[in-house]
């Protein structure tokens, strides 16, 4: 049987920043927090989960492993204002200015993508 994913890891200086970030996101909760590590998870357990590990150094170079998001029942506009609100930024990793999606960093510089089709405009 092959490997399956389990969980993704995201170093941060400040864990609980950036855990309650994702949570907020993704509207997701705390399913273990212990001094090092922040574990969050969909609140049915569906999926994987996310470790959020405390380490001493802040971020100093771009990604090179992102998360891609697509908004879920509202525009892609609404889930960019949303974001915003919940802490993101806009940043820039050298993409040009006529891509479709829009590249966001989280509370300590980690980038991710809003793609601009949602989720239904996937599913159709």
């Amino acid at each position: 049987m092959p490997s399956q994913l389990a969980t993704i890891a995201i170093d941060a200086v400040r864990p609980k920043v950036v855990a309650d970030f994702w949570c907020a996101v993704l509207d997701w909760h705390v399913i273990e927090d212990d001094s090092d590590i922040i574990s969050i998870a969909p609140r049915d357990k569906s999926r994987l989960s996310i470790d959020v590990i405390a380490v001493p150094e802040s971020k100093t170079v771009k990604n090179r492993l992102h998360f891609d998001l697509r908004a879920d029942g509202v525009s892609t506009a609404e889930e960019l204002e949303r974001l915003l609100a919940l802490g993101a930024r806009r940043t820039d990793v050298g993409q040009g200015p006529d891509v479709s999606w829009v590249v966001l960093a989280d509370p300590e510089g980690n980038e991710f993508c809003l793609l601009s089709r949602t989720v239904q405009d996937v599913e159709h």
